[in-house]
């Protein structure tokens, strides 16, 4: 029987974040580069420069233990896939760019939270 990677924990600067929804998206750089000839087309690309992309959403404690995440700056964000500590992923000089708060029918409070991460390191 084959195994996947299921549920994933996801620390900011060491402390366990309870998560509902978590996406890594990484922004290679590279810019199409459009040049007129013959052909009519572009023929190639300008390397750039790598940066990642961070959605999240997080359940709203309330007992005062929640982030500050409008603060938030220059954190350190790892994620694991749930018992598999062995498989790290950290994402370095981590800014948060937009955080919201949604309250929905089901009595859930959830907040919302968009980051950008300057480095990727494998553990």
């Amino acid at each position: 029987m084959e195994k996947y990677a299921g549920s994933a924990v996801l620390e900011v600067d060491g402390t366990e974040i309870e998560i509902q929804d978590l996406s890594i998206t990484k922004m290679t750089g590279r810019k199409l580069v459009k040049t007129m000839n013959s052909e009519g087309r572009a023929r190639g690309f300008a390397k750039g420069i790598a940066t990642w992309e961070i959605s999240l959403t997080a359940a709203m404690p309330i007992d005062g233990s929640e982030i500050d995440w409008a603060g938030l700056s220059d954190a350190k964000i790892t994620i694991y896939p749930l018992n598999q500590d062995d498989k790290r992923t950290s994402y370095l000089e981590c800014f948060t760019t937009e955080v919201g708060e949604k309250y929905t029918v089901d009595n859930e409070a959830v907040i919302d939270i968009k980051m950008a991460a300057l480095k990727e390191v494998k553990e």
